[in-house]
């Protein structure tokens, strides 16, 4: 009888010849268990979902709650359901006054398709403008705009009338004229190796789309939530977007995405065509219930002001000659070995180690820095802990 890594590795669809294959059967807070009961921090967080960190009391309760009300009970957009609703309103409470319209995707991806199709209809342009190095998703739509060729190339001919250009870049803003649609940007590059826009540059464009009439749409899937020591991003820059990208964190570790504009922008879906943009799923009420508890923890136990001190105290442990650099932006750091042999190496060992594993990884567009994004719930002793066995990792590599 095969166990259960060899019927994961037959039957589950895999996304690489030689998945980690880490088998886990508990979750909490900040720290994984394995079935042979190996216990390991978790410097991952499920790349930005577990913003309140695994099975938050208060999330757990939420999800009970909402399975003895109702599931899913119609497709998006046609009955009023309450956790929609009342989650919605307290994401607009906490917004700018013209991000008040929230259209609950299943994903973050979904979130980027839903954005790419409301800039072409509200604006009747086609024309799109991405950065290099940007991730956004893995859809045909997502995958069109994504920053780097090695992802794109096999998937072609993808979506016409895309522009990619180098991010905090002065030298492309005469492309943002009449005929562009939006321009797409993450507030802080994620998969490029966390890198921050120079705040006068994203002014620049923003005010250079505000001329246009181009949308500016800010990917903040990974970003949101209180990961950048703000509750968005785009409050370190003094830029509002015209379209906001959620995923990730927005669920509290269920699924659930979302994109959010001004109502009279976001009205341009429901007509000419009828439908403009339908899910089935998206907005599940029991995300939606997860994510409603989520982001009040998030309020409640002010953990976007936790951040700044937890990263200075990661940066101030995380010092070692094979260590190259950190960038950081908030709880969220790309920490540079230099190759991405060494990377890998360093980033198995802590997976390994015997007394108690770190899990990490790295970066699509900056392989040779492993991942620091734990549940912003991490505590200074996880912190210390991980970074000493991260150390003593390199002293013996």
């Amino acid at each position: 009888m095969m166990n259960q890594r060899e019927l994961f590795l037959r039957h589950v669809g895999q996304t690489s010849a030689a998945p980690l294959s880490l088998e886990i059967a508990k979750a909490t807070g900040c720290r994984l268990f394995d079935t042979a009961g190996k216990e390991y921090i978790d410097l991952i967080g499920g790349i930005s979902v577990a913003n309140t960190g695994h099975r938050h009391p208060a999330i757990i309760e939420a999800v009970k709650k909402q399975l003895d009300q109702y599931l899913h009970v119609m497709v998006y957009g046609e009955v009023v359901q309450s956790p929609q609703v009342q989650y919605a309103k307290l994401l607009a409470d906490y917004l700018p006054a013209q991000l008040n319209s929230v259209y609950f995707t299943n994903s973050g991806a979904e979130a980027v398709e839903g954005a790419m199709k409301l800039a072409k209809r509200y604006t009747n342009r086609t024309r799109i403008i991405a950065a290099k190095n940007s991730y956004h998703g893995s859809t045909q739509g997502a995958l069109s705009i994504l920053g780097d060729e090695y992802w794109r190339n096999a998937y072609r001919p993808l979506l016409p009338d895309i522009l990619h250009i180098d991010y905090n870049s002065y030298e492309w803003l005469h492309e943002i004229n009449e005929s562009t649609a939006c321009v797409i940007l993450e507030t802080v590059q994620a998969e490029g190796g966390i890198i921050a826009p120079q705040a006068d540059w994203l002014q620049t464009v923003r005010k250079k789309c505000s001329e246009t009439g181009a949308l500016l749409v800010l990917d903040e899937i990974q970003a949101g939530f209180g990961r950048t020591g703000k509750l968005w991003g785009f409050e370190h820059f003094n830029v509002v977007p015209d379209i906001l990208l959620l995923g990730k964190a927005l669920g509290g570790g269920m699924p659930l995405g979302a994109f959010v504009s001004d109502r009279n922008i976001m009205m341009a879906l429901t007509e000419n065509p009828v439908l403009g943009h339908i899910t089935t799923f998206g907005g599940h009420p029991v995300s939606c219930a997860a994510g409603l508890a989520a982001l009040k923890v998030v309020l409640d136990e002010q953990l976007a002001e936790t951040v700044a001190l937890k990263e200075e105290l990661f940066k101030s442990l995380l010092t070692h000659p094979l260590i190259k650099n950190i960038n950081s932006f908030g709880l969220w750091m790309a920490v540079d070995m230099g190759t991405f042999e060494l990377n890998k190496k360093l980033i198995d060992t802590i997976l390994e180690n015997e007394t108690m594993g770190v899990f990490t990884d790295w970066f699509l567009f900056a392989a040779s820095s492993f991942r620091i994004c734990p549940p912003l719930t991490i505590s200074e002793a996880e912190i210390r802990e991980a970074c000493s066995i991260i150390i003593n990792a390199l002293n013996n590599l």
